[in-house]
């Protein structure tokens, strides 16, 4: 059985989001091809994604030497390990995130930090590094109030180009990305709009 992870980075309610939607019809697609894949949602804003602040540092430092945890550290420490386990143990990761300021919403950033580990998805060798988490199909579905895929503002796109070369660094040769951009910028034309990159999306998802 084909397992998908759905990572959902967006606060708002589903119909208040147009990433959430576009990547709600990429979904329903997906299953009506594939009705015995499993499907997990991962709602960063809904479950537990620890950043790496202070006590996960110290919690690294305390491992390396064999010294015992503190009951907050060892929790983030492990939700940190489940995380990356569970990003393995996909066959497939759908990502569904706004542009905010011209990069991800903060907790999608935090959940990139907790799935990019040596040792677990890349790792060193004297040739440099190796990426770890290959034969992984990944798609980005996003949204955007402006128009950053070409113009003045492209260069400070730092969204699907990011995803991108993470993507890349851990070893997914996969990586596919569906931007419906303008909506606030065409307010009267959002609708429309989503709807050509909703057409897109399903697409993609006929052959994911």
């Amino acid at each position: 059985m084909t397992n998908v992870l759905y990572v959902k980075s967006n606060p708002k309610a589903d119909e208040a989001s147009y990433s959430a939607r576009l990547a709600n019809s990429f979904i329903e697609a997906f299953k009506e091809k594939n009705p015995t894949a499993e499907v997990i949602t991962l709602d960063l804003y809904k479950e537990s994604i620890p950043v790496i602040d202070q006590e996960v540092l110290t919690a690294w430092g305390k491992l390396a030497e064999g010294a015992e945890l503190t009951v907050s550290e060892a929790t983030k420490v492990t939700r940190l390990g489940e995380l990356v386990d569970q990003f393995l143990a996909a066959d497939k990761v759908v990502f569904s995130a706004p542009m905010w300021n011209f990069g991800f919403p903060p907790l999608l950033k935090a959940y990139i930090d907790a799935i990019s580990v040596a040792g677990k998805t890349f790792k060193y060798t004297e040739n440099g590094p190796v990426g770890l988490a290959g034969d992984k199909q990944v798609v980005l579905l996003e949204a955007r109030g402006g128009v950053h895929s070409e113009g003045p503002t492209a260069a400070m796109q730092h969204t699907a180009s990011y995803l991108e070369a993470v993507m890349g660094f851990i070893g997914v040769k996969d990586f596919n990305v569906i931007v419906t951009e303008g909506m606030a910028q065409a307010p009267a034309e959002a609708e429309a709009i989503l709807e050509k990159a909703t057409a897109k999306a399903k697409e993609l998802a006929a052959s994911f």
